[in-house]
């Protein structure tokens, strides 16, 4: 472990010193290729060497989406699930109060939301250190992240987006528009779709061989730099979205609106001032990880008959009429007809649509069968 640890501390200080510029950009390339190669396999080591998983660190998914609180200790996670949710975190003035993941489920506009409450990451977590790489494990199967940040330390988000950068996570960012295809043989072969002015062919070529890739094809779809190929590269990054809460607002209840505004502009990411202890803001939390969750509530109407306006169909992101009757079964997709469409999708109530429709949030749908 320790020559890692040297041969990683070794290559960022050498790309520390090698100055930024058109002459330069190999070099930097290869040593961010050689760091990223090195953390993973500073990873596989301590995970092969510790062999944990920790105790209450896997919980099952339910509901529509997984949403994950991460943050520092204390920074009021535990009052934020027991608001908005129906779980019993512990809370105390203290930190390290949450030793376990306590899940919670929050149901908003008819979508059951999972939150949870994960123990406070500190510094290095991504390293592994206070079990930082167990804790961070649990948000790779959310599906958004919150990073909780207390209002006097507002500072703490850049410390803890790092991290998690460092642990493999790319935060609102698309998966790299790219394909890497390995071959038995004939070199490294570059196909770009679109012009590229960070990376060369000799360039990529660098990069690839410090990942053991002598022989590849690759499909650019989009002007690509060192980063994202080797993001696309290494395999383990995990792409969701993030917003950040702001907590305990309350302590701030004396300063004047122009100081509130000075720390809303201080954050580059989006974000949301609450208080969770008093209540603050806590349905604007629930609006914003609604939207951010992309859920698309759908009435369903048999021919004829009124629309059930009490329990929406729940979807996510972008869906077509066909794949929600595969969502509601198989034999309705297979015997699909048509459908008619109420709401904002329809250029008017009732318009008849095939099955390639994309529907919208509140639409009412009849579906039309073949007899």
């Amino acid at each position: 472990m320790s020559s890692i640890d040297d041969e990683i501390k070794k290559a960022e200080e050498e790309l520390d010193k090698t100055p930024r510029n058109k002459g330069t950009d190999h070099c930097i390339g290869k040593l961010k290729a050689k760091i990223a190669k090195l953390r993973e396999e500073k990873t596989k080591a301590v995970s092969k060497k510790s062999g944990i998983t920790g105790h209450g660190y896997s919980v099952k998914k339910t509901g529509h989406a997984t949403v994950v609180l991460v943050g520092f200790p204390s920074v009021g996670k535990s009052t934020i699930l027991n608001r908005m949710t129906n779980a019993n975190s512990k809370t105390a003035a203290y930190d390290f109060t949450t030793l376990n993941v306590i899940p919670g489920v929050m149901e908003y506009k008819g979508a059951k939301i999972q939150m949870l409450d994960i123990p406070g990451i500190i510094e290095d977590a991504a390293a592994g250190k206070g079990r930082g790489r167990e804790v961070i494990a649990v948000a790779r199967s959310a599906d958004l992240i919150l990073i909780v940040v207390d209002v006097t330390s507002i500072h703490c988000l850049e410390i803890i987006k790092n991290e998690l950068h460092r642990a493999g996570f790319r935060l609102n960012e698309s998966p790299p528009n790219i394909d890497v295809v390995k071959k038995d043989r004939g070199g490294v072969f570059v196909n770009s779709a679109v012009r590229q002015t960070r990376m060369n062919d000799e360039f990529i070529k660098s990069v690839l061989n410090e990942f053991s890739i002598p022989n590849a094809e690759l499909t650019l779809r989009e002007d690509i730099t060192p980063e994202r190929l080797i993001d696309k590269i290494s395999r383990n990054r995990a792409y969701m979205p993030m917003f950040c809460v702001v907590n305990k607002i309350d302590k701030e209840k004396d300063k004047d609106q122009a100081y509130v505004d000075k720390l809303k502009k201080g954050i580059k990411d989006d974000c949301v001032f609450i208080s969770a202890e008093q209540g603050i803001n806590m349905d604007a939390l629930r609006e914003k990880m609604f939207k951010y969750l992309g859920f698309v509530r759908l009435y369903l109407k048999q021919p004829g008959k009124d629309a059930d306006m009490k329990m929406p169909l729940i979807v996510r992101g972008q869906y077509s009429v066909i794949m929600v009757a595969e969502k509601i079964h198989k034999d309705i997709a297979n015997k699909f007809k048509f459908a008619r469409i109420w709401g904002p999708s329809a250029k008017f109530g009732g318009q008849k649509v095939g099955p390639n429709h994309i529907v919208m949030d509140c639409d009412v749908l009849e579906m039309n069968f073949e007899k």
